[in-house]
């Protein structure tokens, strides 16, 4: 038999004993978290007080208060089986990075070693950044760094089988203090928008002190089998089948999702939920997706700095859990063509202190100035900086997902739906009425509930859309960390509040009431904003004319997204709102051009290989029987004793014909493609990354095309890599 045969009789579930009666997930919840209620418990009185300050933007912590909760959080972890400790961060490539070092320190040859953890090395580590890049921020032989305790978010206890360590959530900087991670700008970006809000409430007559931005990330995966995963290398080196022929059953049929989970993909579920409620991850939801294959964990709104950290937390458990189940975790944006690919929908609003979502529009949106107000300050932003939130979702990765069918175009735009559009209409024009109530739904059974119709429809095209109470960002990709796009929200909106209280001041000034002020103001802010605003089909081609037509960006290309970075109005923005500097903009700009290169250089060279070692050798073979057959063939037409069926010998020829014309155009291609890698060693960075773009992407299809053909021609035994029915369907 051959080894794919042989992978088919030995795929099955692990087996686990059965719980009868699993633990309340209160029972457990946040046990391996240092948090605030375990804190309050182990360092005194003053030493909290003083950590809650620091926390809500007052003085830092003294040396002897730093060196208590430090005391605590070892002696806590230690007592939990930890023996060393992590800053854990966010580098500008990769998802986390990590450096372990152990809390023993040296006394004497006779009394051993004891666990200590200081202050000063709670707050600060010094960790080797020669090998991060820094996008020209420093030189590459200075190697220094510094990562920086962020107390905003509580420590948490990683395991694996032979040991435990302590982690805690840290910023990483350069030597000369310029971020080299993605949760500084973030943090940033809140103390941004916490500025801005707080400025314009006090405005409106809100005693509010401080605003902070919320997300809840949806986050999409496929699950394979490990024995089908293993036999393919462009899997296992990019994330992604570089080749593939469609399943004859894929998604056509749209009978996945929300269907029947699997036991063997629930027995998965159930064991991520489990290790993700220890770290107080608030995972809600769990189904399948759309596409065979696919899934969607989701969890409860969070302030976005935790939500970031829990979601890349999540996102190693899923991955380390599926291996424990013969299984693995894909979270690349397209693994599989013909079929949906992976996104990351960011759901983001903004709360205040009083735990007020300024989001929710209430049952009178249209009276309700404070929401409308904000309403317009993020449709004002997607106007204004569009170009940034699709920079945000820009990867090598997610090129492959937007614009397809199951993701939204690189066009921006907002939707809002049906009653918000009327309202923004009206305040434009001046005319304001009451807003329509919403319906109750009778389903006609008297012993079925009724219950009240949402305001608005869901817009499942639309990149921004209003869902209720929130936005959601659906561009971002299912590999890429949240960060990046919380803190352009947060960046753009902050702005955007910025102007529009500068112009209510001004308006109150000339004597106008407060309502009134606001209303002018937000009237004019609508019409300089308007053109963004779609309720259509964002998938459709009369979009892309209609959207060319109001002069909004359509930008397929990363290289060309990721430029929005780097323009003078981004940096003016950035740095105005004291988010990032120019030199620190520059240095991502650099860096993701530089990650996008390099992974398509991955793809194409696995690729070859695959192509070279896999396909042909077998393609040969099979291209040498189909010759050996014809002539047989030829040999047996001319034996008047068989009577042989009229376009027998024709068909055969046909057969060999096609392929040996695909063989030739899979080598002529992969020459092509061979010499356009080697041209892209004398280009430059910006230049490379758009040649991989235009050139080199476009001839990888080709090869993809006639490596497909030959899959669906030649025999099972041949085809030494997983085919998609394998893939995509768990057994």
């Amino acid at each position: 038999m051959s080894t794919r045969s042989d992978i088919t009789q030995e795929i099955g579930p692990v087996v686990f004993d059965k719980i009868e009666t699993p633990s309340p997930v209160s029972g457990y919840y946040g046990v391996n978290t240092f948090n605030e209620p375990l804190m309050q418990k182990m360092v005194s009185k003053e030493t909290f007080k003083a950590f809650k300050r620091w926390q809500e933007g007052g003085a830092v912590i003294s040396e002897a208060h730093a060196d208590e909760i430090a005391e605590a959080m070892k002696a806590w972890a230690v007592t939990r089986g930890a023996t060393a400790y992590s800053h854990w961060f966010h580098p500008l490539t990769g998802l986390t990075a990590e450096k372990h070092d152990s809390f023993i320190s040296a006394v004497s040859e006779t009394q051993g070693v004891i666990e200590k953890f200081t202050g000063s090395k709670l707050i600060l580590g010094e960790p080797d950044a020669s090998s991060f890049p820094s996008g020209g921020i420093r030189a590459t032989f200075e190697a220094r760094g510094y990562t920086a305790w962020d107390p905003s978010s509580p420590a948490f206890i990683t395991e694996v089988s032979l040991g435990k360590t302590l982690c805690i959530p840290s910023i990483f900087i350069s030597y000369t203090g310029e971020a080299l991670d993605k949760k500084l700008p973030l943090l940033r970006s809140d103390a941004a928008v916490n500025r801005a809000a707080v400025e314009l409430l006090k405005l409106l007559g809100q005693d509010v002190k401080n605003v902070y931005s919320t997300c809840g990330p949806e986050q999409e995966f496929f699950l394979v089998d490990e024995a089908w995963y293993k036999k393919r290398s462009d899997l296992m080196l990019t994330g992604r089948t570089l080749i593939g022929a469609p399943s004859p059953k894929g998604q056509q049929l749209e009978d996945q999702y929300f269907g029947s989970i699997k036991e063997r993909v629930l027995n998965y579920m159930h064991d991520v939920c489990t290790e993700g409620f220890g770290l107080g991850i608030p995972v809600t939801t769990h189904h399948n997706e759309t596409a065979p294959g696919q899934y969607e964990f989701a969890p409860v709104f969070e302030r976005s700095n935790l939500a970031a950290d829990h979601n890349l937390l999540l996102m190693d458990i899923m991955k380390k859990v599926a291996l424990r189940h013969n299984m693995v975790c894909l979270l690349h944006e397209k693994p599989f063509a013909g079929v949906n690919g992976s996104g990351k929908h960011v759901n983001w609003s903004l709360s205040d202190n009083n735990g007020v979502n300024l989001l929710n529009p209430g049952d009178t949106p249209e009276e309700n100035l404070v929401f409308l107000t904000i309403l317009v300050s993020v449709v004002h932003a997607v106007m204004n900086h569009g170009d940034l939130l699709r920079a945000a979702a820009a990867s090598a990765g997610n090129e492959y997902r937007l614009g397809a069918n199951e993701a939204p175009p690189a066009i921006m735009s907002v939707f809002l739906g049906e009653q918000l559009t009327k309202i923004i209409s009206m305040i434009e024009s001046g005319k304001i009425e009451k807003a329509k109530k919403r319906d109750f739904i009778d389903l006609g059974v008297g012993l079925l509930p009724k219950f009240i119709r949402d305001t608005t429809d869901r817009n499942r095209t639309s990149p921004f859309a209003f869902t209720g109470t929130k936005f959601e960002f659906r561009a971002l990709g299912s590999s890429m960390n949240v960060s990046t796009t919380i803190t352009v929200i947060n960046t753009i909106v902050a702005d955007s509040m910025d102007i529009i209280r500068k112009r209510i001041k001004s308006e109150i000034k000339s004597k106008q009431n407060l309502r009134s002020a606001v209303l002018k103001v937000l009237s004019g802010v609508i019409r300089e904003s308007k053109t963004i605003l779609f309720e259509g089909n964002n998938y459709s081609q009369d979009w892309v004319k209609e959207a060319q037509k109001r002069g909004l960006p359509n930008v397929a290309s990363s290289p060309e997204a990721l430029r929005a970075f780097i323009t003078p109005k981004a940096i003016d923005v950035f740095e105005r709102q004291k988010v990032l500097s120019k030199v620190e903009l520059t240095a991502r700009y650099n860096i993701w051009l530089d990650l996008y290169e390099k992974t398509l250089d991955i793809e194409v060279r696995t690729l070859s290989e695959m192509v070279y070692t896999q396909i042909l050798p077998n393609a040969y073979e099979y291209q040498s029987d189909i010759a050996a057959g014809l002539e047989l063939l030829r040999d047996l037409s001319d034996d008047m004793t068989i009577n042989m069926v009229e376009g027998a010998l024709e068909d055969r020829k046909e057969v060999f014909e096609k392929l040996t014309a695909d063989i030739f155009y899979i080598r002529k291609n992969l020459k092509e493609l061979s010499a356009l890698l080697q041209k892209t060693g004398s280009l430059d960075s910006e230049t490379k990354a758009s040649f991989f773009y235009t050139d080199l992407k476009p001839q990888m299809a080709h090869i993809r095309r006639h490596v497909d053909a030959l899959e669906c021609e030649m025999p099972d035994e041949l085809w030494q890599l997983s085919k998609y029915r394998e893939l995509l369907f768990i057994s």
